[in-house]
């Protein structure tokens, strides 16, 4: 049986994505504090604004981690391509719609 972690694509810059995730929660707080301080809404909104744009710009860097990593590892096997390549095409209309 095999018990080895598997390596995804984002395993080589882990650290440095969970510090960006850091980042982005801490904007989130912030948000949080500017709500409970009756910030003016236009305020909150560009907070929002940019609270979005990093998580997207995240996404799509996870994203191409994913196609560089796991669905070229996939073809090199040859019957999980099609799966990872499908899995892809979802995370890219969700992004797309959110």
């Amino acid at each position: 049986m095999d018990t080895e972690t598997p390596s995804y694509g984002y395993s080589a810059d882990k650290d440095r994505h969970r510090k960006r995730l850091r980042r982005i929660e801490g904007q989130i707080r912030g948000l949080q504090r500017m709500v409970e301080a009756d910030k003016y809404c236009i305020d909150i909104l560009t907070q929002v604004s940019a609270a979005t744009k990093a998580l997207q710009s995240f996404s799509l860097e996870l994203l191409d981690e994913h196609l560089t990593h796991c669905v070229f590892e996939a073809q090199r096997g040859g019957t999980e391509a099609e799966e990872k390549v499908h899995e892809a095409s979802e995370a890219i209309a969700r992004l797309v719609r959110s």
